[in-house]
C-alpha cells in the first residue's frame, strides 16, 4: 500500500495509483538551469581581457559582482520553483475517488477531487519523439461533473494508467450497482 497524505480521507479508502510526471521533465529543465548557470563563466571566458579592465574600474567592478550574484539568485529560484513544481503536481487515484494536486507557483495550490463512479471514459496520449521513446504522455479522464476533463500531463506508462484507471472503475461500479441491489432487497 502506498504511503501518501490524502486531502479529506475517507474512510476504507485505499491509495491505487499515485502519480507524478516522469522523471525526464524534471531532467530536462535541470539541463537548462546547469546551462544558464554556465553562461556567465562562458563569458567570462570568452570576454576575458575586456573584462579585466571592468574589474579594474572601481564604480563598474561592483556592479559586475552584483549582476552575476542576482543572476545567480534568480538561476537557482527558478530551478527551485521547477522542482516544487514537479514534485507537488500529484494525481491519487483511490478505491473511491480521482485526486488531482496541481502546484501553481510557489504558494497557490489547486485540488481537485472526483468519485469513481462519475468517471465515463478515459484516454491516453502520447505526442512527440521523447514521449513515444520514453513512454510518457497525457491521461484524460472525463467524469460528468462540472469539470469536465481530468488531465494528468506527462506520466509515465499512459496506456498502462488508462487501462488500470478503467478497470478500477469498472470494479468500482460493479460494486455499488451490487450494493444498490442488495439494499433495496433490505428494504423490502
Amino acid at each position: 500500500m502506498l504511503k501518501f497524505h490524502i486531502p479529506h480521507h475517507l474512510k476504507g479508502e485505499k491509495i491505487i495509483i499515485l502519480l507524478r510526471r516522469h522523471p525526464f521533465i524534471i531532467l530536462i529543465k535541470i539541463i537548462f538551469w546547469a546551462f544558464v548557470a554556465i553562461l556567465p563563466p562562458i563569458f567570462y571566458l570568452i570576454l576575458g581581457d575586456e573584462l579585466a579592465k571592468i574589474f579594474s574600474n572601481e564604480l563598474l567592478s561592483p556592479l559586475v559582482v552584483l549582476f552575476t550574484s542576482l543572476c545567480y539568485l534568480y538561476i537557482w529560484l527558478f530551478a527551485f520553483h521547477s522542482f516544487v513544481d514537479y514534485y507537488l503536481d500529484v494525481w491519487i487515484v483511490t478505491t473511491e475517488r480521482i485526486i488531482n494536486i496541481e502546484q501553481k507557483g510557489l504558494f497557490a495550490r489547486t485540488v481537485s477531487e472526483q468519485k469513481i463512479y462519475r468517471i465515463q471514459d478515459v484516454t491516453s496520449e502520447l505526442k512527440g519523439f521523447f514521449s513515444t521513446l520514453l513512454d510518457f504522455g497525457t491521461v484524460y479522464i472525463q467524469t460528468a461533473a462540472e469539470k469536465e476533463r481530468f488531465i494528468f500531463k506527462q506520466v509515465p506508462a499512459p496506456y498502462k494508467v488508462a487501462r488500470k484507471i478503467t478497470k478500477i472503475v469498472e470494479k468500482n461500479k460493479k460494486f455499488h450497482r451490487l450494493k444498490e441491489q442488495k439494499d433495496k432487497i433490505t428494504t423490502k
